[in-house]
């Protein structure tokens, strides 16, 4: 795989803390997966996973995305925080992760337990009262959980 130096050291986050942090604030994850060289992205909510390096989505269980990461598991990703524009300076406050990693659909009850906490805990829903329903076991078995192992980052901010 070819490495690309980042022209604008300046702008490069040097930490995984402050990419981490990024993964864990943002609302959203774009993926770009390809197929046939085709290019296609989606847009996802998430939750990161520190102990694991690792992203947790919900999709349908079929369907396009499905099909594509089936055949080519690699996505490149990305989350940015847009923290705002100054029109008068013409410039664009940001913060962003990249991240290249491998998605699998884990069909263990177990982790996808884990994964909706971890997608539920990033949203700061009530992980409990979810799992305090009586049926929750029957119905994570029909969920499917993705999962992006991460396996490298990168980040980029504006200039200060």
């Amino acid at each position: 795989m070819t490495h690309w130096e980042l022209r604008m050291k300046e702008q490069a986050i040097g930490t995984e803390e402050e990419m981490v942090a990024i993964l864990r604030e943002a609302h959203y994850v774009t993926l770009a997966m390809c197929h046939e060289g085709e290019p296609y992205l989606v847009t996802i909510s998430h939750g990161y996973d520190a102990d694991r390096n690792a992203i947790y989505f919900h999709c349908a269980p079929e369907g396009k995305k499905i099909d594509i990461l089936s055949a080519n598991p690699v996505v490149w990703g990305e989350a940015v925080l847009d923290k705002g524009y100054d029109g008068p300076e013409c410039k664009q406050d940001y913060a962003t992760t990249h991240f290249r990693g491998r998605v699998s659909f884990p069909n263990d009850l177990q982790e996808k337990r884990h994964g909706i906490a971890v997608l539920l805990s990033q949203f700061g829903a009530d992980v409990d009262k979810f799992f305090a329903k009586e049926d929750t076991d029957n119905k994570l078995g029909g969920i499917n959980i993705g999962r992006v192992d991460i396996e490298m980052m990168t980040g980029k901010r504006s200039a200060e």
